[in-house]
Order: structure tokens, then C-alpha cells, then sequence
């Protein structure tokens, strides 16, 4: 026959905030130990996905992590990925160079009118 396991908390639903795992303790006694809800890692705004170098934390657990460990040291560090930033910087600079060449066309037709 099991042995019995009493819940330790009050709440005795089978909810996602009332995790719990049946541990043997040294006294080889089954107990609840109730786990947390486990943290999901901050998303790349534009592609989606997980930020690689920021670990996966519970909100609340952000505020007391130091700064360094929230971001990676890069143009938009803790919000975009790698692979994002590069293509806003490629397509930054193209978008300038078909300015520039725009403003080449415009001055060629303009010296040849004349």
C-alpha cells in the first residue's frame, strides 16, 4: 500500500500555481515540496524568439538580478536578438544609400537639362 501525502498549503485545487512534487525525505517520509511556477525567457520583438545571454526568470525576479545579467552588451541588448539588429542596420544603410543615389539621379537629370 502507498503511503499517504497531506498537502502542505491551504489551497488543495490542482491549479498552475499549486505545483507539487512527492519527495522521500532522509527520514524516508513522502512529503509535498510545492514548486514554483517556472519563468519563460524574454522574446526577440521582432522575430519572437527566446534572447539568447538573458536568463528565464519570473517577473518579479528581473528586479533584483543585476543589469548586465538582463541584457547583452549590443545595440538594443535585451529587446532584440542578434540576427534582427544586423538587419535593421543593413537595412538602415541601404535605405541611405538609395537616398544618396536618388539625389545623384536628380542632379544628373538636372545637369543635363541645362
Amino acid at each position: 500500500m502507498a503511503q499517504r501525502v497531506t498537502l502542505r498549503k491551504r489551497n488543495p485545487y490542482n491549479t498552475k500555481s499549486n505545483l507539487r512534487r512527492v519527495v522521500k525525505t532522509p527520514g524516508g517520509k513522502l512529503v509535498y515540496h510545492h514548486l514554483k511556477k517556472r519563468g519563460t525567457a524574454p522574446k526577440c520583438g521582432d522575430c519572437g524568439i527566446a534572447l539568447p545571454g538573458v536568463p528565464a526568470l519570473r517577473p518579479r525576479a528581473y528586479a533584483t538580478i543585476s543589469k548586465r545579467q538582463k541584457s547583452v552588451q549590443r545595440a538594443y541588448g535585451g529587446s532584440r536578438c542578434g540576427d534582427c539588429v544586423k538587419l535593421r542596420i543593413l537595412r538602415a544603410f541601404l535605405v541611405e544609400e538609395a537616398k544618396i543615389v536618388k539625389k545623384v539621379i536628380k542632379q544628373q537629370a538636372s545637369s543635363s537639362r541645362k
